[in-house]
């Protein structure tokens, strides 16, 4: 279901949702890695709120049971992160052809890379590819953003957060905190 609103052959009203900022276009990273990469970008409905009026999804107990919720997840914390992002932050994901893959690449100004995981669920869990994809583009720092409020770490270098904290470790970064 992931990502399924412009797939296949180029929608000719896909410029028209790019030119007013409808959608958001989530280009692949591109790691000096002997890979086979997915090189094709993610496409993300930039107001998730449009999504559930479309899909007639009026509350989150509704939502919550819906096979889009996920993905809206996913959309929703992509657009606050970059939204508090500082300037010249880079933004990409990280997929292979084997599924080692990482759902958000933050390319920081002062050249630190940042892996972000998104999971919608409470007790968010690691999968292979997370782990092989960590190993693949070894970034300084790496999260996994999850809808609960604690945090706490999930292996030695990765922590579960959540997405008002995740947002407050990023604005911090000018101030030079992180």
């Amino acid at each position: 279901m992931k990502n399924t609103l412009f797939r296949g052959r180029k929608s000719r009203i896909q410029p028209l949702f790019d030119a007013v900022v409808l959608i958001r276009r989530l280009q692949p990273f591109h790691a000096n890695v002997k890979k086979r990469l997915v090189k094709s970008p993610r496409i993300y409905v930039r107001d998730s709120g449009i999504i559930h009026a479309l899909l007639g999804i009026a509350d989150f107990n509704r939502l919550s049971g819906h096979p889009v919720y996920g993905m809206s997840w996913e959309g929703f914390v992509i657009e606050n992160l970059l939204m508090v992002a500082p300037a010249r932050t880079l933004s990409s994901f990280y997929r292979t052809s084997a599924g080692a893959e990482i759902d958000l690449i933050l390319e920081l100004s002062n050249g630190r890379v940042w892996a972000v995981e998104i999971k919608s669920g409470l007790t968010p869990r690691l999968e292979k590819g997370f782990h092989n994809a960590l190993e693949d583009i070894q970034p300084n720092r790496s999260f996994v953003v999850y809808a609960g409020k604690d945090r706490y770490p999930m292996t030695e270098c990765t922590d579960a957060i959540s997405l008002s904290e995740m947002m407050r470790e990023l604005e911090n970064i000018d101030s030079g905190e992180s």
